[in-house]
C-alpha cells in the first residue's frame, strides 16, 4: 500500500452512488471534497465514522466541504447503509477497486491471522483545483472526526 501525499493530483474517477447514478470526481471542480475510504458498510467502525461525518455536516459546509465515501460495497448495500444511518453526504460503490487502488488505499491487510486484500481507512481533502491538500491516515475511528473537523476548522 502506497497512499498518494499531499499535493499530489487527485486521480479522476466516476462512481455509482447509493441511487445508481453516476458521480465524477470533476463535478466538485471549484469546491474541496473529502473523499473518505471506508472498508464496508453497516459495520460497527464504519458506522462510527459516517455517523460522525453526518453529525458535523453543518459544520463541513461552513468550511466548504463536500464529502465522498467509497468502499467496496454495492450501490444497493450503500442505500441500505445511507437510509439506515440517515447520513446526508453520497456514497460510491467502487466494486472493482479501481479508485481504492489509484489512490493507494488498496492493499494485503491481516485480521485474526488471516490475510486477505482490502480498503485501508484513510481519507484525502481534495481542494478546489483537485490537488490533495491533505492526507488523514493517523488516526483512530473514534477520533476521525474531530482530527478532520480541527484541521479544517482550527480554533
Amino acid at each position: 500500500m502506497n497512499p498518494l501525499k499531499a499535493s499530489d493530483a487527485a486521480p479522476k474517477f466516476s462512481l455509482l452512488n447509493q441511487y445508481g447514478e453516476r458521480v465524477n470526481l470533476t463535478d466538485f471542480r471549484g469546491q474541496r471534497v473529502l473523499v473518505y475510504f471506508y472498508p464496508k458498510a453497516m459495520t460497527p467502525g464504519c458506522t462510527t465514522q459516517a455517523c460522525g461525518l453526518r453529525d458535523n455536516m453543518d459544520k463541513l459546509k461552513k468550511a466548504n466541504v463536500y464529502v465522498l465515501g467509497i468502499s467496496t460495497d454495492k450501490p444497493e448495500k450503500l442505500l441500505r447503509f445511507s437510509e439506515k444511518e440517515s447520513l446526508n453526504f453520497t456514497l460510491l460503490s467502487d466494486e472493482d477497486h479501481q479508485v481504492c487502488t489509484a489512490f493507494g488505499v488498496w492493499g494485503e491487510k491481516s485480521f485474526m491471522g488471516k490475510r486477505y486484500n482490502g480498503i485501508y481507512r484513510i481519507s484525502f481533502l481534495v481542494d478546489q483545483n483537485g490537488i490533495i491538500e491533505k492526507v488523514f491516515k493517523d488516526f483512530k475511528i473514534s477520533n476521525h472526526n474531530s482530527i478532520v473537523m480541527n484541521y479544517l476548522l482550527p480554533i
